[in-house]
């Protein structure tokens, strides 16, 4: 199934890395690490969080020099003197799960930017906008290039990169996590154009914690651990719990929640929360008559597609944004309009956002400090100056019980990889002790064996009889976390479902039923 030495491939190698090391203070992030591509596959680099995958990809791209170790791109060596821009004439081309886009600008400015064509050294507008027609039509995407980026969808957006790789006569395309926030229809959109470019003869690095993608899209795999090289093989010879074993070391089990036999008393009350569209942000979803009830000890998930205004509700709840009508209970007590997060914080609610690095860390500071913020009063002294022991303690307890993967707390959060990241946000709500805690997209980004861990959290909490609410796009993680399941539709509760009952398959009707029967329905039991 997996090799574990260095034999070549049976196709020409495109992309061939040997004896790549990489040392940080207090860290050694690869350690002898390589990685070989094929003309015209789609190889899958796998590992946990920390496993040195992110490292490699910028080592690659150029955006950090390697302290040992040699790379050929189809046969030319790859200078550590080398610049992002250097790499990607070479045709080797990285799109991160944060979009290298500028948003203000159209989609052909951003597909052709710094190469736009020209008539006696003025750009050639008209030339400009047929040439990206004819590059997204390729791509089988149907859209104005005159469109500014800022207004396009995830997916777009990330087309909109493919294409602007697809421009640059890319060899190799390095994908890092690319469908992380694509729903399911616009992952198989996704699929389907990697395997024409595939076709055409371009190569991909396919990073990705999901390991159902690997199977559907991928020709090989190399498994990193720890900074190391662990092994290579074929996907079609892998089965997925070979694959989870090779990155963790062991086996990895997810179970279902058992649901809550005796919930307590409720804590969350949501009634009749409505808010009209206004605007055209990301979060400018039209909510409908939204009302809610979450117990003590229970585990309630939101399920829905992308749009269908569950994170709308949940930032609501948590005072980030405002709202028409309706009202808001904690342990019976009103306590709307919640003007900021901060009175939410105060009344007992706690929210880890869906977008990490946007809404959560404060990437520039202390993993210390992202973790203690909202607690300072607990640790202060006489209310003014920080107690550094009870801080070190509190980080100590939570970077034991979490694992995160850090040299010191005192580096900055940024420099972690996403799911530690994901891991101190936790960190940051389970210190707070709240009332109701609010996890969207709790596994977003995070590897497998991290995620048995969140969610075995997640249980924990509910347990000691903290109301929970979990978002997430991934049906089985709703399935397998949740006592009850609430299906959003367009701004409306399109039904509320036992998890005993429920399957993937009921799940996809509520979220595709029209909302007129279901608008009028609540979540309460």
């Amino acid at each position: 199934m997996a090799k574990s030495g260095s034999g070549q491939m049976s196709a020409a190698i495109l992309l061939d890395v040997r004896d790549v090391c990489k040392q940080f203070p207090g860290v050694r992030a690869l350690d002898g690490v390589e990685l070989q591509v094929a003309a015209q596959e789609v190889h899958a680099l796998l590992g946990e969080n920390g496993a040195g995958k992110s490292t490699l990809l910028k080592i690659l791209s150029g955006a950090l020099r390697a302290d040992r170790g040699e790379a050929t791109l189809d046969g030319v060596g790859l200078e550590a003197s080398e610049s992002p821009r250097d790499r990607q004439r070479l045709g080797l081309i990285t799109i991160y799960q944060e979009f290298n886009l500028l948003p203000f600008m159209s989609i052909a400015e951003n597909l052709y930017l710094g190469r736009e064509p020209t008539r006696r050294g003025i750009i050639d507008w008209a030339a400009l906008y047929e040439n990206s027609r004819t590059l997204l039509a390729g791509l089988g995407l149907s859209v104005d290039p005159r469109r500014e980026v800022g207004h396009l969808s995830v997916a777009h957006q990330q087309m909109v990169e493919i294409g602007r790789a697809v421009a640059q006569k890319a060899k190799l395309i390095v994908m890092d996590e690319p469908t992380a926030a694509l729903s399911g229809r616009e992952v198989e959109i996704l699929h389907t154009v990697i395997r024409e470019l595939k076709a055409r003869g371009v190569s991909f690095i396919y990073v990705t914690h999901r390991l159902d993608e690997v199977k559907q899209v991928c020709d090989g795999f190399t498994v990193l651990r720890d900074g190391r090289y662990v092994a290579r093989g074929e996907v079609r010879d892998a089965e997925i719990r070979d694959l989870v074993r090779l990155m963790v070391g062991r086996d990895v089990e997810f179970s279902r929640r058992a649901r809550t036999a005796n919930p307590g008393e409720t804590v969350l009350a949501v009634k009749g929360i409505s808010r009209a569209r206004e605007s055209i942000g990301r979060h400018a979803i039209a909510l409908r008559d939204l009302s809610v009830e979450v117990k003590a000890g229970e585990i309630v998930g939101f399920a829905g597609l992308v749009g269908a205004g569950r994170t709308e509700l949940a930032r609501i709840i948590f005072g980030a944004d405002r709202c028409d009508g309706g009202a808001l209970y904690v342990n019976g007590l009103e306590v709307s309009p919640l003007r900021s997060p901060q009175e939410a914080i105060h009344a007992g609610i706690a929210l880890v956002p869906e977008d990490r690095k946007q809404q959560g860390c404060f990437l520039d500071q202390s993993i210390s400090q992202n973790m203690t913020l909202p607690s300072l009063k607990r640790i202060a002294r006489w209310r003014i100056f920080v107690d550094e022991v009870k801080e070190r303690q509190l980080v100590d307890q939570y970077r034991s019980a979490l694992s995160i993967k850090m040299a010191n707390s005192a580096v900055a959060v940024g420099t972690l990889s996403g799911g530690n990241q994901q891991k101190v946000l936790l960190a940051r709500c389970m210190a707070l002790r709240p009332k109701v805690l609010i996890v969207d997209e709790p596994t977003r980004g995070i590897d497998i064996g991290s995620k048995a861990e969140v969610h075995q959290l997640l249980f924990d909490m509910a347990q000691s009889g903290i109301a929970v609410i979990v978002i997430s796009s991934e049906m089985p993680e709703v399935l397998a976390l949740s006592d009850r399941i609430i299906v959003f539709r367009e701004g409306c509760i399109s039904g509320v479902l036992d998890a005993r009952d429920a399957t993937e398959g009921n799940l996809m009707e509520l979220m595709a039923i029209s909302t007129v029967a279901g608008a009028q329905r609540t979540a309460s039991v």
